[in-house]
């Protein structure tokens, strides 16, 4: 028998993405740096580098013009009358002008490398959260993902600034300015420069790394005030409901609190190493301002050079200065890089195959063949389920709440795969064809309608995007909703809010109707769509869906058996198992499971009811 590949335990998606370091997030980046399907992007990236280059060599030329024009100025031991070098004067303002050119030069032709980068990561992130199965939905915080993501994002531009455009040139200016040192004068001063800065640099990387620690619990204390926040706003009516408006702020200070702790430990260490890198560069620039003195006075140095030693130093000290800071930032960036490439190492559970082929529904035949499945594997859901759903046909499916009737429609939408047995549309296993194509050929009208918080003509629209407006209004009017669209002051431009909380149930279900006309799917699935509603828009909504049903293979999964007594089969599902099957009238002359519970129902209704016409067979 054929098993599905997510038949194993349920995946830890935090132990799958631990594996995942900062320098591997840092990898991560470097396609999308020097993309092979771009060569614009990659002679960007070239002339950057360039530029760079020369904005550096610029910078370091600065002090010896510098140098020069003081020896120049600097009174003969003749009394002779001193010219003004003016050739060295303009040498020296040339040279910091172009520093400065080059520099922002580099940055625009980079920044469309950055943006580009930015933008093509988060939509990669964007496409492998959608790709994601249903169960890491589930359990996932919205408001915690979304900081990630937009954190992630965020944080690649602070990177490539930081590492490309201040650790990497001041490393190269470093080096220089030893190089020039050790030439101009003698090796010790190099070795005092070296050491200073070598210094600057050990301490900085070890405090920084002590502080990290700090600055996740920051992150970790904010994404969770964040998650508490959104889900307590999202969950208005609810805290309405319950008068929990103290203990919603509550639970929301207690977060913010944690976050006040963690975010003092940072400011307190972050002081630790400001006056620690201070007194690192005060004393070596001391010591080598000392030696140059020294220099100057037994006349094996000039004033020009102690000028010269002098600005090497104050110039190295400004990058260097900031070196903690673009250090911590470079720190934070790969931890929030680090948290958004997490989600890309999410395995996606339910993946096509990848010998694929796109859905080819003929006529719609649903047939479910011994089905079995849990969402966890010590709780099986579906135990052996069969049946098939003729094509053009309406199947019902009742039972109590716990049944499995709703994961029955997850499986048939592949939001998760069978452990065992499978599932055929027209004779195709659904693992053997792609999830787009399958998805396509189905449309839903759940029990529980959720809106994009944008206009009515937008959420209709979703069922087929590029559809014309004239399409839109059509499946509106044929949804029995066009009328009530354009009694509003905006039409069809009016905005429903968020999950459409602006419009009643009945509504809602009718714009659900709409949007799955508009896409216009050969099989339906009506999954409890008017359990929530009153009895009398429920009548309204079961002619609509009479309507849109007509010749379409539809499976009705119901609560109120009254809506489906003229289904073609109705399943009754108990304890993840079919245990009786067969029309309305010969279910109840049976005296069955179904019986009882038409019979429960029907003592729970005030009074008679005369039933609906819904659902006719064709």
């Amino acid at each position: 028998m054929r098993r599905s590949r997510s038949a194993s335990p349920v995946p830890n998606y935090a132990e799958a993405a631990s594996s995942t370091g900062e320098f591997a997030a840092l990898r991560s980046l470097l396609p999308y740096l020097w993309p092979r399907d771009s060569v614009e992007m990659r002679v960007r990236v070239a002339l950057a580098m360039l530029l760079l280059v020369g904005a550096k060599a610029a910078n370091v030329y600065v002090p010896i013009f510098y140098k020069q024009a003081v020896d120049a100025l600097a009174p003969a031991e003749t009394g002779a009358a001193v010219a003004i070098p003016l050739g060295l004067i303009v040498a020296y303002g040339l040279a910091r002008v172009m520093s400065l050119v080059f520099a922002e030069l580099r940055d625009a032709v980079f920044a469309k490398v950055a943006q580009r980068t930015i933008r093509r990561v988060a939509l990669s992130v964007f496409r492998h959260l959608h790709a994601l199965s249903l169960r890491f939905h589930l359990e996932r915080q919205t408001g915690g993902l979304t900081r990630s993501l937009e954190r992630g994002t965020r944080a690649i531009e602070s990177l490539l600034r930081y590492t490309l455009f201040s650790i990497v040139p001041t490393l190269v200016e470093i080096g220089l300015v030893c190089v020039i040192l050790w030439r101009m004068f003698n090796g010790w001063f190099a070795l005092a420069t070296f050491v200073t800065v070598f210094g600057y640099i050990a301490y900085t990387f070890f405090v920084s790394e002590w502080r990290i620690q700090f600055r996740r619990a920051m992150n970790d204390t904010d994404s969770k005030a964040n998650t508490k926040a959104i889900d307590s706003l999202l969950n208005y009516e609810t805290v309405k409901y319950f008068g929990n408006e103290e203990h919603e702020a509550r639970r929301y200070d207690a977060a913010l609190g944690s976050y006040e702790q963690a975010a003092v430990k940072s400011q307190q260490s972050l002081s630790f190493l400001n006056i620690g890198q201070s007194a690192i560069i005060s004393l070596g620039l001391a010591v080598v301002m000392g030696m140059a003195a020294r220099g100057i006075a037994n006349g094996s140095m000039t004033l020009g050079d102690f000028v010269l030693v002098n600005t090497y130093l104050l110039q190295l000290y400004q990058p260097l200065n900031f070196f903690g800071v673009v250090y911590r930032e470079i720190k934070q960036s790969m931890t929030d890089i680090e948290a958004m490439t997490k989600l890309l190492s999410v395995d996606r559970e339910v993946a096509d195959s990848s010998d694929a082929k796109p859905l080819v529904v003929t006529g719609g035949e649903i047939r479910f063949e011994t089905v079995e499945f849990g969402y966890d594997p010590r709780r099986p859901i579906l135990k052996g389920v069969d049946f098939t759903v003729p094509a053009g046909k309406t199947v019902a499916i009742v039972g109590p709440s716990g049944a499995g009737k709703s994961t029955i429609s997850r499986l048939l939408f592949r939001f998760y795969d069978v452990s065992a047995g499978r599932i055929l549309i027209d004779g195709q296993d659904l693992r053997d064809v792609t999830q787009s194509s399958l998805r396509a050929s189905i449309g839903i009208v759940p029990q529980d309608t959720v809106l994009f918080n944008d206009t009515v003509y937008y959420n209709i629209a979703y069922g087929r995007p590029g559809a014309s407006p004239v399409e839109v209004e059509q499946a509106a009017k044929l949804a029995h909703i066009h009328d009530f669209v354009m009694a509003l002051p905006d039409g069809y431009q009016t905005t429903v809010g968020e999950r459409g909380l602006k419009l009643s149930g009945g509504e809602k279900q009718r714009v659900a109707i709409a949007r799955t006309i508009l896409k216009n799917p050969g099989i339906l699935l009506f999954d409890e769509a008017t359990s929530a509603l009153d009895t009398h828009t429920e009548r309204e909504i079961q002619a609509n869906l009479r309507e849109v049903s007509r010749g379409r293979t539809t499976l009705v999964i119901a609560h109120r058996l009254s809506t489906v007594i003229d289904a073609d089969e109705i399943l009754v599902l108990e304890a993840g198992r079919v245990i009786e099957r067969g029309r309305h009238a010969d279910l109840l002359s049976r005296g069955g499971a179904y019986a009882a519970l038409w019979a429960r129902q029907q003592e729970t209704s005030q009074g008679p009811e005369p039933v609906p016409e819904v659902l006719a067979p064709t």
